[in-house]
């Protein structure tokens, strides 16, 4: 039995206009139906690919900021995101979940601001800004992560050191072993190493589930590390 809060997505390709952008993103364009069937979903693809676009269109239809948060954030500092969100149908499971949060590396600068004039006695401030940029991702896991919840995250490696990303991996597994989903766009070859999640990859032009040794990000690290001064020499050579 598929006990995900976020079971499926369908796609009405009629509310969205001829001439949108979204149709000339090769893996979206055209796409009906996604399912999710494991606690751990990985959107892997190359830049430009759709992941953050399909990704953002799912937080947006779920009730959370655009720019990222919990369910209770609401502003906008920039309004940036596509309307496909607006065309997106959630296929929710029976469970509801308890808590959530959406956090995007792009936009967690505004988060964080947002999230020190939200405080007050009974929420004090988490005070991200005075942390240097991983320690703050990580303090978001740490703090927001809670059994049963609902998490969408958009590159949470970006500010995190291997070291703090194996801590983001152990976080992210516990949480989901306790009835908590994650839907993850990253390029981490070390989050993607999770065990048993699913790996859906926007490459080729049409969404797919992928392995890890399959995935670009391990392929490419791979490569450069178990060949690094021939690769080096080729790219650096005059």
């Amino acid at each position: 039995m598929n006990e995900q809060f976020i079971k499926g997505i369908s796609i009405d390709w009629n509310r969205i206009d001829r001439e949108s952008y979204l149709r000339k993103i090769e893996a979206i364009n055209g796409l009906s139906t996604l399912e999710f069937t494991k606690p751990i979903t990985f959107f892997v693809g190359e830049n430009g690919s759709g992941k953050s676009t399909l990704l953002e269109a799912i937080a947006i239809s779920y009730g959370f900021n655009p720019e990222g948060g919990t369910k209770n954030y609401s502003f906008s500092t920039y309004d940036s995101h596509s309307n496909l969100c607006e065309s997106i149908r959630l296929l929710k499971g029976y469970r509801k979940a308890g808590w959530g949060y959406f956090l995007r590396a792009e936009s967690f600068y505004n988060v964080a601001t947002k999230e020190e004039e939200y405080a007050d006695m009974a929420h004090p401030s988490k005070k991200y800004h005075q942390k240097s940029h991983g320690e703050s991702f990580l303090s978001v896991a740490q703090s927001q992560l809670k059994p049963n919840g609902l998490y969408i995250f958009d590159e949470p490696e970006a500010a995190l050191s291997p070291q703090r990303q194996l801590t983001l991996l152990m976080e992210i597994y516990e949480c989901a072993k306790c009835g908590s989903q994650f839907i993850i766009v990253t390029h981490s070859p070390i989050l993607l190493g999770i065990p048993d999640a699913e790996i859906l990859t926007f490459d080729d032009g049409i969404i797919h589930k992928c392995k890890y040794e399959e995935t670009e990000s391990y392929q490419v690290t791979e490569l450069f590390i178990n060949n690094r001064k021939q690769i080096l020499g080729r790219l650096l050579s005059n």
